[in-house]
This record gives C-alpha cells, sequence and structure tokens, in this order.
C-alpha cells in the first residue's frame, strides 16, 4: 500500500467515524428521550429489527449471502452477548444520569483495554500508560463523588457503577477480538451483532413483557429494563423508525472506518461523542455538567487520549482493525 493510498484511508476512515459518532449520540438522546414512557427491551428489539434490514441490504452490496458464513459462530455470539450487556448497561444508566456523565464514565473502556492486555495479551505496559490510567480512573471517582450522600449526586452510587459495567464488557469484547483476530466484512459483524440483539430483547418481552415486576419499583433504571411494552403514541413511532435506520447506520460505519484505517488512528476521534452528549444534554435538558463533572471528564478524556496516542506512537494498536463499536 503506498503512501498516498494510506493516507487516503486514514482521512476516509476518520470521516467516516466522525459520522459514526454522531450517529451514536443521536441514539443516545433518543434513547433517553423515550426512556420514560417504554421499556429499553423494546427499543433495543425495534432499532434491531429495523437495523438488521438495512443491515441484510449492505450484506448483498458486500458479497451476498456467502459473506455471512462463518468459521466461528461460537465468537459471534460471545462478542454479540457482550455488546449487548454494555450497551443495556449504557442505556438503563441513561435512564437516572445525565447523558454527558454516562457516556464519560464509559470512555474508561479504552483504560480498561490497556489493563486486560496485561493478562490477556500478555502485552509490556510502561509507567506513562499506567500512569495515564490512574488519572483517568481518578477522574471516574470525582464524577460519582462516592463521598457524597445520595441527595447529593445525580443517582444513587451503584446506578454509576452501570457505565462502568458497560466500559469494561466493552474492553474485554475488544480485548478478545483483538486475541482472536476475526475478519469479516462490516456488514456482517453489524448482522450478526443485531441478531443477537433481537434474541435478547426478545428473551426480555417473554419474561418481563407485560410488565408485572414493576410494581412497587422506584428506581429509575429498573423500571427502564422491565416496564411493559406499549404500542408507540402519536408521533413517537417515528423516533422508532428513526432508531432503526440509526442503528444499521452505527453498525455498517463503525465497522467500516475501523476496517479503512488503523484503529490507533481512528479511536482518538470517538472522543467526539463527549462534546456531542453534552450538547444534546444542554439542548434537551437543559443540562450543563458541574465544574466538579467537568473535571472528571477533563481527566478522562485526557489519559484516554493520551494512552491512544502513546500506542500510536509505539505503532501497538490498542484494538483490532476489525473492531465493533459497544453502540450497536
Amino acid at each position: 500500500m503506498t503512501r498516498q493510498t494510506t493516507s487516503h484511508n486514514s482521512a476516509a476512515g476518520i470521516g467516516i467515524i466522525l459520522i459514526a459518532m454522531l450517529a451514536i449520540s443521536f441514539n443516545d438522546m433518543l434513547i433517553k428521550f423515550l426512556s420514560g414512557g417504554y421499556p429499553l427491551h423494546q427499543m433495543v428489539f425495534t432499532r434491531s429489527a429495523i437495523g438488521i434490514c438495512f443491515s441484510l441490504i449492505l450484506v448483498q452490496f458486500e458479497g451476498g449471502w456467502g459473506i455471512l458464513k462463518t468459521k466461528t459462530p461460537g465468537l459471534h455470539l460471545l462478542r454479540g452477548v457482550m455488546i449487548v450487556v454494555a450497551n443495556m448497561s449504557f442505556f438503563a444508566a441513561l435512564a437516572a444520569l445525565p447523558l454527558a456523565e454516562t457516556t464519560a464514565i464509559f470512555f474508561v473502556a479504552p483504560l480498561m483495554i490497556t489493563l486486560l492486555s496485561i493478562p490477556v495479551l500478555g502485552e509490556k505496559v510502561g509507567p506513562l500508560r499506567i500512569g495515564a490510567v490512574i488519572v483517568g480512573f481518578v477522574g471516574v471517582v470525582i464524577m460519582t463523588r462516592p463521598w457524597h450522600s445520595g441527595s447529593e449526586r445525580e443517582a444513587p452510587l451503584y446506578v454509576y457503577l452501570l457505565p462502568i459495567l458497560s466500559a469494561f464488557t466493552y474492553a474485554a469484547n475488544q480485548v478478545l477480538t483483538r486475541k482472536l483476530g476475526m475478519v469479516s466484512k462490516a456488514s456482517a459483524l453489524a448482522v450478526y451483532v443485531q441478531a443477537v440483539f433481537i434474541l435478547v430483547s426478545l428473551g426480555f418481552w417473554a419474561v418481563a413483557g407485560d410488565g408485572r415486576f414493576v410494581d412497587g419499583m422506584d428506581n429509575p433504571s429498573l423500571i427502564f429494563l422491565l416496564r411493559a411494552w406499549v404500542w408507540p403514541q402519536g408521533n413517537d413511532i417515528y423516533l422508532f423508525l428513526g432508531l432503526g435506520l440509526n442503528s444499521a447506520i452505527i453498525g455498517y460505519t463503525l465497522a467500516q472506518a475501523y476496517r479503512m484505517a488503523d484503529a490507533a488512528t481512528v479511536a482518538p476521534f470517538e472522543y467526539a461523542g463527549l462534546p456531542l452528549a453534552i450538547f444534546w444534554g444542554w439542548l434537551i435538558w437543559g443540562n450543563l455538567p458541574s465544574p466538579v463533572v467537568f473535571a472528571g471528564i477533563s481527566l478522562i478524556l485526557g489519559s484516554g487520549l493520551f494512552v491512544f496516542l502513546r500506542e500510536r506512537q509505539r505503532n501497538r494498536p490498542l484494538v483490532s482493525r476489525k473492531r465493533v463499536h459497544r453502540r450497536y
């Protein structure tokens, strides 16, 4: 590959990842906006059922049905389950926490990838990156403010564990992907994950779709997970359709960005999701992070970018070129 081709692919990959981050931020905003009236598993089913239709159309453009064949179905299933856990925990947090805070806490995922690469991949991580990881986790502590009482935070402390669980699950998924080195087309990757989302959401519907478990609950995250399915009211049906189309856009653009350019080049631009989350939080809910929260966000952002740039300098990308983002 020539230098000119490499430069072109890098520019294209950056452009596509920025489109993906805009779509992801819009997706998160819509889910938080709808979280007061609909269950999470209904939204997940709707967006994945619509999204998989668009993804199957893209499959035809990228080679036909044959590209859906795989020699590692168990790996696809495991990856899909981990992404589902990452999504569900992230979206459950959105029901109780501001969009910007939830997004910022999730962005400790690259730091967790660095830590997990030591025992799983046997990589050596130097003191500079270890220091950056520590700084990032200090940012998480500042944002969760464990020294405050419940009334001084947006939600109980355990709710803040949900985006941390999301980040950990996503990081573990990425490390396994890197270790196993799977190769698939972008549209096929999207279909695999959306299929797992559909199966899991149908399982939730079978167990809790009638809302039998929400009586007497006051935790917004649990209510969001277990509320009964209802038909979308008024213009909400168009928002559900938008979620589905957006799901296909996210699934394809993320996989395509990491297929076209090195992860070390593309990954730092995922942090564009942070200012977008702050923007939606201000525009829709009138929320701006407090100075303390801004300090935590800055530490997480700075440490994450340092780790990515350090990896790029050492020419050892953190994740596989075929990376799949947690918010499919």
